[in-house]
């Protein structure tokens, strides 16, 4: 498997970082085949795991911390804070009060006296990022978080926050944490670059696109909206235009992959590690065999020809269904950020 460094961190990553969601009621909840699964991804050179405390309310990092507690030296652990954890307003967002009761609760879930990469997991506009990026300070300069990082944050965001962390002396974000798949290339615009610029280490999620590019949907089977599909159905909904563009798409890059002598899966993860400004890339098996494939691909070298391809199919900086971006601005979620009040309009 092989390494790089996590942006100016000195911290040696594995190009392949197993993310955990499904760890747990999530996905799987037999504690014992969780850990075999973390436990087969470390003896592949996998030295790199992202977990985070929403995920099964905490379960996922319990079972994180019980797989890698005899291994712990070995791995690079990395969690995240910032959804709801409970019915009180305050137990969840970036502020000082809920940072410091989160971590100590993420601590004791994995078992650790330290979290090597700590991430705010969506920008949080309730909070003044001054302050967030002051209680993370204080935590690395504890010893018990070594680095920061931020998740889903606009290229705005990261420069705001990069420049309240100059001017307040405050530690800045050492990574950060967006989606990118071939059919998610939005980032390439303005984030991608913006964490290049600032020397940020980048670790993607989603590079399958929510199993699109496993080529499992396809137009001739049709896409069955079981229980989780429905949940997020923007992205599977055949009577959207985006997801019809989708299933078009696919097929064009079946045909790629099988001239590259490769499958669907592994051109996809080739394409995201493509990219220079990533670091590492998250991934999301639910068993040992699917784990198995996707480390098989860890050695695949795209071709200029065959990424001309791809940018041919999905033009560079373009998100191919805007509605796979989950992600929505207060500007946009909230007409009364854009609008004048009553009073402000003489009404």
């Amino acid at each position: 498997m092989r390494r790089t460094t996590l942006g100016r961190t000195g911290i040696s990553v594995s190009r392949y970082c197993l993310g955990t969601m499904m760890l747990g009621a999530w996905g799987n909840a037999d504690h014992a085949d969780a850990a075999r699964l973390v436990h087969a991804a470390l003896d592949a050179g996998i030295n790199f795991v992202d977990t985070a405390d929403m995920y099964s309310d905490g379960e996922s990092e319990e079972i994180v911390g019980k797989a890698v507690r005899d291994r712990r030296d070995e791995v690079v652990l990395g969690t995240k804070v910032f959804f709801p954890m409970g019915q009180d307003p305050n137990m969840g967002g970036s502020s000082r009060r809920w940072i410091r009761r989160a971590v100590e609760d993420s601590l004791r879930r994995l078992g650790t006296d330290r979290i090597d990469l700590y991430q705010v997991h969506r920008p949080d506009p309730r909070t003044d990022i001054d302050e967030t990026l002051s209680v993370l300070s204080d935590l690395v300069r504890e010893g018990k978080v070594l680095a920061i990082g931020c998740s889903d944050f606009g290229a705005e965001q990261i420069v705001e926050a990069r420049w309240t962390a100059e001017r307040r002396g405050h530690v800045p974000f050492h990574t950060e944490q967006p989606p990118y798949s071939i059919f998610v290339r939005g980032i390439e615009k303005a984030v991608l670059p913006t964490a290049q610029r600032y020397g940020m280490g980048v670790l993607t999620w989603s590079p399958l696109a929510s199993g699109w590019l496993t080529g499992r949907y396809r137009r001739e089977t049709g896409i069955e909206l079981n229980a989780f599909r429905q949940i997020v159905s923007h992205k599977f909904d055949e009577s959207l235009p985006g997801n019809q563009r989708k299933l078009d798409v696919v097929e064009e890059l079946l045909k790629l992959a099988a001239e590259a002598g490769l499958s669907l899966t592994h051109l996809a993860l080739g394409f995201v590690l493509s990219h220079p400004a990533v670091s590492s890339m998250i991934i999301g098996p639910r068993t040992v065999e699917q784990l198995d494939d996707l480390v098989a691909a860890a050695d695949v070298r795209l071709s200029d020809d065959v990424l001309d391809r791809i940018d041919e199919l999905v033009p560079p900086g373009t998100d191919l269904n805007p509605s796979d971006i989950d992600k929505v601005l207060p500007h946009f979620a909230d007409a009364r950020l854009r609008r004048l009040s009553p009073a402000e309009r003489g009404a």
